[in-house]
């Protein structure tokens, strides 16, 4: 996993208390919050797909800007935000399995690749690191 760091501008909303955030070295990635804590969570989530796609497509990361560096308007603040970007591109592996589970896999249209990334991602996400 690449951990990645981008300060992010929030801006609050006076309206209805929502927060509007955009990263300002990443053009286009803007998301918003109903409140500040939602917001915190939208642009981790904006910030992971951004990256995700920029390094699917083979398109270079921009650097980020020191936090000081940037101005904000009166009433915004800047905030760091970390975002860790998982390697998704496809891998070949070799397994072996009965023949019959193969057939009868064949015959109810099952992805084996799809049905061993979910039964590894189900089985990662319930083991202590």
């Amino acid at each position: 996993m690449e951990n990645h760091v981008y300060p992010a501008v929030f801006h609050p909303n006076a309206d209805d208390g929502s927060y509007t955030v955009l990263f300002p070295d990443l053009p286009g990635c803007i998301t918003e919050g109903k409140d500040l804590e939602n917001a915190l969570y939208m642009a981790q989530s904006a910030l992971t797909l951004w990256l995700e796609y920029a390094l699917e497509h083979k398109e270079p990361l921009p650097a980020a800007t020191p936090r000081q560096a940037l101005c904000t308007a009166p009433g915004e603040f800047v905030n760091l935000v970390w975002a860790g970007v998982r390697d998704g591109r496809a891998v070949k592996r070799t397994v072996s399995l009965p023949q019959w589970m193969d057939q009868r896999a064949s015959e109810l249209g099952l992805s084996l690749s799809r049905v061993l990334q979910d039964a590894l991602r189900s089985r990662i996400e319930h083991t202590k690191p």
